[in-house]
């Protein structure tokens, strides 16, 4: 992964960790569970985008790198490998 992609990552990733140790604290203080529920909403679109972001670092290097190589094998297991991560992570928009 880009040096530039880790950094944005793991700015992206502290603030999660903000957020989730917020629900937390609102679930000790009894707090409302619409407000409860409407955080974990957005912990989750938080998330969304940086699987996104890995995602998209990815297929520039990995995936290019195997395509490039011009080794049948390689093109085709990287071909799989992109097919399961989109099953599993079709849910999030390209925004």
């Amino acid at each position: 992964m880009k040096a530039d992609t880790v950094d944005k990552t793991q700015a992206r990733l502290k603030r999660i960790a903000g957020q989730v140790a917020g629900i937390q604290r609102m679930i000790d203080d009894e707090r409302y569970c619409v407000d409860v529920l409407l955080q974990i909403a957005a912990v989750q679109a938080a998330l969304d985008r940086v699987g996104k972001l890995v995602l998209e670092s990815h297929v520039e290097t990995c995936v290019a790198g195997a395509l490039d190589s011009g080794s049948r094998r390689e093109r085709r297991q990287k071909v799989e490998e992109l097919m399961e991560v989109f099953s599993r992570f079709g849910h999030i928009r390209a925004r």
